[in-house]
């Protein structure tokens, strides 16, 4: 049974007009799906009701987040603790191939896939690349046999029947100022979205639920109500940094694998930020090849506190109030990052 996905309304004139004048990926608008108004470029019109409808399977394995909130990296842990430890398949093919992201198809804009491929010309297999990001991933992925992993940033809410479906889920979350952060540079670097406007813009933008999967807090609300679902783990990027070890140790558990200690720490070195940011086959060096993306690296230094030179005092205490009327009645709490509505620029 096909099911219809929630209407949509189109973003007013008004803020339609501002947005497309500085971010210069998409052309033609915004769309603000269902009543909590899911923040999507025009492209979900054509493609919305395919990923409503999409199958998650029994065996299949999902990392589901809002971005930038440490996914490449919970990618990569969870394939490898899910294949044996296969390091060497690992360093030679992509994590986009082995591990794909479910709707990357609706940020490409059709003017900038023409001109993507118009920017490749004469090489064939970048200008098959070019083509292959913007077929409907619900149409790409069905294809792949199982045992499949898929990424995606929809919320739970927009994946009907994927709790229920029997697969894995591993969720994973990150404080909003370090994501905000990690989030304006990949919109400036990544032509998809073309970010050319300063930070203070972009975290109106952000706080105010205009970037793509916003609404920030029911995107994360919505999976910490399902924290305790025996199919969903629900992690913080900051409990990967202060003690990754023990995170290897509780996805392994989650996933249904065991491994000696020795292979822990294997994993560990493996995926140690310093050698992690420097591994073409997890850091999009692809899309940067064909010039998609266009400046810095996919995975950046990997820290949590860098919103702390970013943000100007004025900025801070304006996110620091929305952050807490977020926070208001809710027992979600970012571990190990206490000081996150205290100001600290020492």
């Amino acid at each position: 049974m096909t099911l219809e996905p929630p209407k949509y309304e189109y973003l007013n004139k008004e803020d339609t007009k501002k947005m497309l004048e500085v971010f210069k990926g998409e052309r033609t608008g915004w769309v603000l799906v269902g009543p909590k108004k899911w923040f999507f470029p025009y492209r979900y019109t054509e493609q919305g009701k395919g990923f409503y409808n999409f199958k998650a399977r029994p065996d299949d394995t999902w990392v589901l987040s809002y971005p930038r909130s440490g996914t490449t990296w919970t990618q990569e842990l969870i394939w490898l603790l899910s294949n044996d430890l296969d390091f060497e398949k690992a360093q030679k093919e992509l994590l986009a191939e082995r591990f794909p992201f479910l709707e990357f198809s609706m940020f490409n804009h059709p003017e900038v896939t023409h001109e993507f491929l118009k920017m490749n010309e004469g090489d064939k297999d970048k200008k098959e690349l070019c083509k292959k990001i913007a077929e409907p991933g619900y149409e790409v992925i069905t294809e792949i046999p199982s045992k499949r992993f898929i990424k995606s940033h929809f919320p739970l809410s927009l994946l009907p029947g994927i709790l229920e479906s029997g697969c894995k889920i591993v969720y994973i979350a990150r404080n909003p100022k370090d994501v905000a952060i990690s989030w304006y540079y990949l919109n400036k670097a990544i032509k998809t979205q073309g970010y050319i406007g300063d930070f203070a813009t972009f975290w109106e933008y952000f706080q105010n639920n205009l970037t793509p999967w916003s609404p920030y807090w029911e995107h994360l609300k919505e999976a910490w109500t399902h924290k305790n679902h025996p199919n969903l783990l629900f992690i913080f990027y900051e409990e990967m940094q202060h003690d990754f070890p023990k995170v290897i140790k509780k996805v392994a558990k989650f996933l249904g694998k065991t491994y000696t200690e020795q292979q822990m720490k294997e994993v560990a070195n493996y995926l140690n930020i310093k050698n992690f940011r420097d591994n073409p086959m997890v850091n999009s060096s692809e899309l940067k090849e064909c010039g998609i993306i266009v400046a810095g690296t996919f995975v950046r230094k990997g820290q949590s506190g860098e919103w702390k030179n970013m943000f100007t005092p004025e900025l801070d205490a304006k996110a620091n109030e929305w952050i807490e009327e977020n926070l208001k009645g809710s027992d979600l709490t970012f571990p190990y990052f206490s000081n996150i509505i205290n100001n600290n620029y020492k």
